[in-house]
């Protein structure tokens, strides 16, 4: 079983447990706001969410891990990798992506999950490159990418929902652990 311990995380895989944890996350409005179209995902949705991104897991050899607080097991949300399937442009890039319960902003958590989580990808997985496909004017993730190194790379739209999208990268050339 994959699992990663930050200092004040574990990124593991996911239980069926962690679903109801999960759905009172998607439920939240102020985290799905940059996500997708904005709507919140319901509690039948995420359960099959989660069953895809174990399978993604058994098929590529990486996903979405749960991110869980190591002090109280308390799960906060995700951090993981995925293929770009929705822009065959970036494809074959991986994306890394993360969402965590808005009591959990602010302090840190995404940056250290999604550092943690490219290093797997760079150094254990062996990619060669990482993007993250964020919403424009989703200032919070914008910073997330920053301090992971990632540079602004070029402009997309979304092929569903037709708003900007911005393309960050980094190449294991240009990564610092």
């Amino acid at each position: 079983m994959t699992e990663i311990h930050t200092p004040r995380l574990l990124l593991r895989r996911w239980h069926g447990d962690d679903v109801p944890f999960m759905a009172d996350i998607n439920a939240d409005p102020r985290v799905m706001r940059w996500v997708g179209d904005g709507s919140v995902i319901d509690a039948d949705t995420t359960a099959e969410d989660v069953e895809r991104w174990e399978e993604e897991w058994d098929e590529e050899g990486f996903g979405l891990f749960a991110v869980e607080l190591l002090g109280s097991g308390e799960l906060i949300g995700f951090t993981g990798l995925s293929w770009t399937e929705f822009f065959p442009e970036d494809l074959p890039d991986v994306a890394i992506g993360w969402r965590l319960g808005s009591q959990f902003w602010g302090q840190g958590y995404a940056s250290e999950a999604a550092h943690a989580t490219l290093e797997f990808a760079l150094q254990d997985r062996g990619l060669d490159r990482v993007v993250a496909v964020l919403r424009t004017g989703d200032k919070a993730s914008e910073n997330v990418a920053r301090k992971l190194g990632m540079v602004p790379e070029r402009e997309t739209t979304h092929p569903v929902h037709d708003f900007p999208l911005t393309v960050h990268a980094i190449d294991l050339s240009e990564y610092q652990a």
